[in-house]
C-alpha cells in the first residue's frame, strides 16, 4: 500500500469522518423510522421491518455498480455523487408522506440507501489503506464514534418529531371511526415533511462542498498476488478469506441492525410507553461509542485487530443469552449492551479481509459492501420470527400482549449463530489466504 505521512492523513481523516457522521446519522434513524411506518401505514411488525430492508437491500443492487464508478470517476466525485442521490432519496420522503403509501417510503429509503452504497464503498477503503494496514481498525474505530454519535442524534432529533404522541394516536385509533382515522393518520405521517427537506438541503450543499475537500489521491498497490506455490493470482476467487469476510460482515450487520434497530419496537412490546422508549436506540449506540473509543486507545499497540474481534464475539454470544434468560428493562439493557461485542466488528473485518488483496482491493471492498445486505435479510427473519411465535402464544391462549413481548425476547436467539461465525473468521478465517493446503 502507499502510505501517506501523517501530517496528510489528518484532514483527510475529519472529511472522511464527516461522511461518516452523515450516514450514520441516516442509517440510525430507521429504528425511529420503524414504529413510526408501522403506525402510519398499519403493518405488522415484519412488515416494518422492511424500512431496513429497504436501506440494506440497496447495498447488494449497487455495490458493484458503485466500484465500477469510483474506478471511472475516483473517490472524492463518488462521495460526491453519494451524497447528492441520499439527498434525493429524502426529497421522496415529501411526496410518500402526502400520499401516505408505504412503498414510496420504502423507495426513498433505497434511493438513499443508493446513495449510501457509493459513499460506503468509497469511504471505507479509503480509509482502510490510508496509512499502515495493521492500524486500519483504529482508524475505522475513529470514523465509528463519528458514525454512531450521528446515529445517537438522529435516533434522538427523529425519535422526538415522529414518536412524539404516538401512544395516544394509538389509543384514539382504536376508537376513531374511518374518517377521523384517516385524518389522525395523514396528520401524523405530515410530520416528516420539514425533517427530510432540510435533511435534503444539507445533503445537496455537503455533495457539493465534498468536491473541493482536500483528499489526496489513495490506491492500493498494483503489484501481482501469487498463492504459496507461485501461481499468480488472477480473480477474486482465488482469496478464501476474502469470502469469509463477506460472509462474517452479512451475519455481523443483520445482528448490528437488529440491536439499533428493534430495541424501540422491543421496548415498546414490554409495555414501556414510546416517549421512553425512544432513547433506547441511544444506549446502544453509547455503548459502541465507548467500545470505539478503547479501540481507538489500544489497537494496535496493546491489542490486535484479531484479537479485538474474538473478544467482541464471545461478547456477542454472552449478551444474546442473557437477553433469553432476563425480561423487562435488564432485557433492554443487554440488547444495548450487544452494541459493545458490536463495535469492533467491522473496525476489524475490513483490514483483516483487505489484507492481501492488492490491486483486487476495490472489488473486495464493493464484495464487503454487498455483505450489508445483511441488514435487509436478518431483521426481517427477527420480525418474522416474532410475527409466528405471537400467533403461536396467542392460539395458545396467551394474551396478546404477554405473547408479544414474550415472542419478541425468544426471537433475539437468531443472534446466537451470527456471533459464532464472527468468532469463526475471528480463530481461523482471517488466515485463509489461499485453497491450497498450508
Amino acid at each position: 500500500m502507499k502510505e501517506s505521512t501523517k501530517s496528510n492523513t489528518l484532514i483527510p481523516i475529519i472529511v472522511i469522518a464527516s461522511l461518516f457522521f452523515i450516514f450514520g446519522f441516516v442509517t440510525w434513524i430507521n429504528g425511529a423510522l420503524i414504529p413510526f411506518m408501522k403506525t402510519i401505514n398499519e403493518l405488522t411488525d415484519a412488515q416494518s421491518y422492511l424500512v431496513a430492508s429497504a436501506s440494506y437491500i440497496s447495498f447488494v443492487v449497487m455495490a458493484l455498480p458503485a466500484s465500477w464508478i469510483l474506478n471511472k470517476i475516483g473517490y472524492k466525485k463518488g462521495m460526491s455523487l453519494g451524497l447528492v442521490i441520499m439527498a434525493i432519496g429524502a426529497l421522496v420522503f415529501i411526496p410518500a408522506a402526502e400520499a401516505r403509501t408505504y412503498w414510496l417510503f420504502l423507495t426513498g429509503i433505497f434511493i438513499q440507501g443508493i446513495g449510501m452504497t457509493l459513499l460506503q464503498t468509497a469511504a471505507n477503503p479509503y480509509i482502510t489503506i490510508l496509512g499502515p494496514i495493521d492500524s486500519g481498525a483504529k482508524r475505522i474505530a475513529i470514523m465509528g464514534i463519528a458514525n454512531k454519535v450521528a446515529g445517537a442524534l438522529g435516533s434522538i432529533i427523529f425519535g422526538a418529531l415522529l414518536l412524539s404522541g404516538i401512544d395516544e394516536v394509538k389509543e384514539k385509533l382504536g376508537k376513531a371511526s374511518l374518517e377521523e382515522k384517516q385524518v389522525l393518520l395523514d396528520t401524523m405521517a405530515d410530520s416528516v415533511f420539514m425533517p427530510y427537506l432540510i435533511m435534503s438541503i444539507v445533503l445537496f450543499i455537503l455533495g457539493i462542498l465534498i468536491r473541493k475537500a482536500p483528499l489526496p489521491n489513495v490506491e492500493a498497490t498494483q503489484e501481482e498476488l501469487s498463492d504459496e506455490d507461485g501461481a499468480v493470482k488472477t480473480n477474486i476467487f482465488q482469496f478464501p478469506h476474502l469470502w469469509l469476510g463477506v460472509l462474517t460482515l452479512f451475519v455481523y450487520v443483520g445482528a448490528e441492525v437488529i440491536a439499533g434497530d428493534t430495541i424501540i419496537a422491543y421496548g415498546i412490546s414490554l409495555g414501556f410507553p414510546a416517549a421512553d422508549a425512544k432513547f433506547f436506540t441511544t444506549l446502544t449506540l453509547f455503548a459502541m461509542v465507548c467500545t470505539y473509543a478503547i479501540g481507538v486507545l489500544l489497537i494496535p499497540k496493546y491489542l490486535k485487530q484479531g484479537t479485538a474481534l474474538k473478544i467482541s464475539a464471545v461478547l456477542g454470544v454472552v449478551f444474546s443469552i442473557c437477553i433469553l434468560s432476563t425480561t423487562g428493562f435488564r432485557s433492554v439493557l443487554f440488547v444495548a449492551a450487544l452494541g459493545i461485542s458490536n463495535a469492533l466488528v467491522w473496525p476489524a473485518v475490513w483490514p483483516l479481509t483487505l489484507a492481501g488483496l492488492g490491486k483486487f482491493t476495490k472489488i473486495g471492498s464493493a464484495l464487503l459492501i454487498m455483505a450489508i445486505s445483511g441488514g435487509a435479510i436478518i431483521p426481517p427473519l427477527y420480525g418474522r420470527m416474532v410475527d409466528a411465535n405471537k400467533y403461536e402464544l396467542i392460539t395458545n391462549g396467551v394474551n396478546e400482549v404477554d405473547a408479544l413481548a414474550t415472542a419478541s425476547t425468544n426471537s433475539y436467539w437468531i443472534l446466537i449463530p451470527c456471533y459464532v461465525l464472527i468468532l469463526f473468521f475471528a480463530l481461523w478465517g482471517h488466515k485463509y489466504k489461499s485453497w491450497s493446503k498450508q
